[in-house]
């Protein structure tokens, strides 16, 4: 570990590491918008272009966890400096793949290598401010973090509309540049311990139990959940290796994952916490961009644009707190950040195919504003009383944490939003009583007397019944964040530092 870095180098260092989140997080999001295009480049069937996702987030999951160990053995200087470059050359490589088998391979690479990126980021923000300062650096480190995926969709819909897909990976290259010459005049290095061991079991057995449930999770909409022998394979290998990293964590002298973490109540609330933010964040956004794009019938662009009045919340809301967390209780920040979200999902539950620009734009600014108060206070209050030496490896829990999080609330609610429109479709077409005296002043365009009207019908009572799911799906979050809210009693204020 090294001390609170002096002014000047402060500033620098909180650029770059800036850089290397914002670089890291819109890979996360930026090319789902651009996958249709890269189906028809890369000669891909709607099936296989998924993998250009899952095998990022795959190999993102596996990675995170080593990042304390890897600190810890080389320097965090050495690992971070190494991450960026490999980041880089990926990104570069997946913009020039000319294969899907390319893609898959190139982002694995990077996946693999920018994993470290994020909870790198956070360690080395927390060791170069005085604990005073946390709470700000923390705001600096969270606009990343989360607006990065926030403004990915709308970026990538600029890049793909305007250039061309392969600029959502090139965009990283300058970026990487940048990031990696600023780290190497300005990051101190840390001692690496060359006689630490690894845990290969436990290294092994976490990291099967990690890649079979995002398997599982990214692959089961498609395959019909349980119902796939290949669901039913993963969900028993995760749970398997689960089991066994467990009983060898505790049974073995030097586990994978310092078990000392756990002691930390802030830290171990503060990850169950940050699962549910995930669930909410990525969740929510995976919901309104097909709502946006396919039910009420916006193109990329415009959607994306609809999509950044979140993200701008967010960013105001993080410059506000930071300046707020040394006076006022974190816990009541983060009590007010998960309220405003829920009232946020509370006005998107009554969303109908009507829904004005301003409501979409009002409710994204409210939630936007109340994740902002959720993170920065949360990020700060999780390490605040954490061994210093811990917090590379806590911080990578705390990043892998939030990713899984993310993972099983897409999964949920992509398969809730599917399961109820056909549960509410057939409930709607029992009303359709040849004698209802409503049917006969039907216009004439959904006419039951023509089959192109019943067809035109049925369409319509589709697109009302995929509304009423995707309400469905804002109302659980919103019910989500409220039953989160009395957690909030389980953190402990931290002391104050003098300063």
């Amino acid at each position: 570990m090294t001390g609170p870095a002096s002014g000047a180098h402060r500033g620098l260092i909180t650029v770059c590491v800036m850089l290397a989140t914002i670089m890291q997080a819109l890979d996360t999001t930026i090319a789902n918008v651009a996958l249709p295009y890269m189906q028809g480049s890369l000669s891909a069937g709607l099936d296989q272009i998924n993998w250009v996702l899952t095998s990022y987030i795959v190999a993102a999951a596996i990675m995170t966890p080593p990042t304390g160990w890897l600190a810890a053995r080389f320097g965090r200087k050495r690992l971070f400096l190494v991450t960026v470059a490999g980041f880089t050359t990926a990104s570069v490589l997946c913009g020039i793949a000319a294969s899907l088998e390319e893609m898959v391979i190139f982002r694995l690479l990077q996946g693999v290598f920018g994993a470290p990126l994020v909870p790198l980021s956070q360690s080395v923000l927390l060791d170069s401010y005085p604990r005073e300062k946390h709470g700000s650096a923390m705001a600096l480190w969270g606009v990343g973090v989360m607006v990065g995926p926030i403004l990915g969709p709308t970026l990538g819909g600029y890049l793909t509309e305007f250039y061309h897909w392969r600029w959502v990976f090139y965009i990283n290259l300058p970026i990487g540049i940048l990031t990696f010459l600023g780290l190497s005049a300005f990051l101190a290095e840390t001692k690496g311990e060359r006689s630490l061991a690894f845990d290969w079991f436990g290294f092994a057995t976490l990291s099967l139990a990690i890649g079979a449930l995002q398997m599982m999770l990214d692959r089961g909409e498609q395959l019909d959940w349980f119902d796939s022998p290949e669901i039913v394979a993963e969900a028993a290998i995760s749970a398997l290796s689960f089991y066994l990293f467990l009983v060898h964590s505790f049974t073995t002298e030097k586990p994978f994952i310092d078990l000392h973490l756990f002691r930390d109540r802030n830290f171990s609330t503060g990850l169950v916490f940050i699962f549910i933010v995930g669930i909410i964040l990525l969740a929510t956004l995976a919901l309104m961009t097909p709502f946006l794009q396919n039910l009420l019938g916006y193109p990329v662009l415009t959607a994306g644009l609809l999509m950044a009045p979140r993200g701008i919340g967010t960013m105001a809301a993080m410059l506000l707190v930071g300046r707020l967390i040394n006076r006022v209780d974190p816990r009541l920040l983060i009590a007010t950040g998960f309220a405003l979200t829920a009232i946020s999902l509370w006005e998107m539950a009554g969303f109908n195919m009507d829904v004005s620009r301003e409501a979409i734009i009002r409710t994204g600014l409210v939630q936007g504003f109340g994740l902002g108060f959720i993170f920065v206070p949360l990020s700060t209050i999780t390490f605040a009383t954490l061994e210093p030496g811990l917090r590379t490896a806590g911080t990578s829990l705390f990043s892998l944490m939030r990713n899984i999080g993310s993972s099983i609330g897409i999964s949920i609610v992509i398969w809730l939003l599917g399961r109820n429109a056909q549960v509410m479709h057939a409930e709607l077409v029992q009303h359709l009583m040849p004698f209802d005296p409503f049917l006969r002043n039907l216009p004439e365009a959904w006419s039951l007397a023509t089959s192109a009207g019943r067809a035109s019908l049925n369409a319509e009572l589709g697109r009302q019944a995929l509304t009423i799911a995707y309400l469905d799906d804002f109302r659980l979050m919103m019910v989500v964040a409220l039953a989160t809210l009395p957690f909030v009693l389980l953190l402990k204020r931290p002391r104050r530092s003098g300063g």
